[in-house]
């Protein structure tokens, strides 16, 4: 990959937590990344994301926080917008 590519990508996944969240940060930016990875790999491979779940249940935990820090963050920002 080059640097333009990687640029360019980030810009989009900047705008997608922008867009799906109110706001963004490196943090929110890198939290948006694993929930779209781990949500696509559930729907494409799910016998993968459970075994993983089963031998990692602390990990999986911390997948369900921020799947619901994500989901808070998006109704609060869409519950804005109505506003």
């Amino acid at each position: 990959m080059d640097n333009q590519f990687q640029a360019q990508i980030d810009a989009l996944v900047e705008k997608y937590t922008e867009l799906l969240l109110g706001k963004s940060s490196p943090e929110l930016k890198e939290k948006v990344k694993i929930w779209v990875l781990y949500t696509y790999m559930a729907k494409s491979m799910p016998p993968l994301v459970k075994h993983w779940n089963e031998k990692f249940p602390e990990s999986k935990e911390q997948m369900k926080a921020i799947i619901n820090e994500i989901k808070e963050l998006n109704e609060q920002h869409r519950n804005n917008k109505k506003r």
